[in-house]
């Protein structure tokens, strides 16, 4: 099955804003899902990431809200933010962001030109 990118967000976040508009920038298809109006998704993103924490993005089979394979483990009470878990990354920079697409060929070298802020 292809891979798509599903982004968990809440309508506060800044740094959700600031993933949608990076995405936007590099015209990526991604299915956004609002933790705030979903607790089913809030659930979700409190077992993958012990926090509710927003962005977390993560590469999902077509249909699916779910990681197409398992993030890697965190440790106990370890902070998720950064972290490149495979198929999962939560609250992401830019350029940890831009670093993960490419990595997982979801954005391409020539779309990945396209300047950060």
């Amino acid at each position: 099955m292809a891979k798509r990118l599903v982004a968990y967000i809440s309508p506060w976040c800044y740094n959700c804003s600031d993933t949608r508009e990076a995405l936007k920038t590099w015209g990526l298809p991604v299915e956004f899902v609002d933790s705030e109006k979903d607790a089913a998704a809030t659930r979700r993103v409190l077992a993958w990431t012990g926090y509710r924490s927003v962005p977390t993005l993560l590469i999902a089979e077509q249909g699916s809200l779910e990681p197409g394979e398992a993030p890697a483990p965190l440790a106990p009470g370890a902070c998720p933010h950064g972290i490149d878990r495979g198929s999962m990354l939560t609250e992401p920079t830019r350029a940890q962001l831009r670093a993960w697409l490419i990595a997982h060929g979801l954005l391409s070298a020539e779309a990945a030109k396209a300047p950060l802020r």
